[in-house]
């Protein structure tokens, strides 16, 4: 083989891997999508907003009172 054709071979190997690797961050990329879209999915507030949400969010305020009132030293 002479130098011509090794920089073809090389070149068709680099080509070949610029492909692989292409399709590795397109997959990559459909996936972090898929789970994103499932965690909105998971996370997305009750249908109507009622009161099921303001209990949630009373309840998150709740806990972050306790864990600053922890973070100050009080007691509860």
């Amino acid at each position: 083989m002479g130098p011509n054709e090794y920089t073809i071979v090389a070149s068709a190997g680099l080509a070949g891997l610029a492909m692989l690797v292409a399709a590795g961050l397109s997959g990559w990329r459909g996936w972090l999508a898929l789970k994103r879209t499932e965690i909105d999915q998971t996370h997305a507030p009750a249908s109507g907003g009622g009161a099921g949400a303001r209990i949630e969010i009373a309840d998150l305020k709740e806990r972050i009172r306790k864990l600053e009132a922890i973070a100050a030293g009080v007691d509860l």
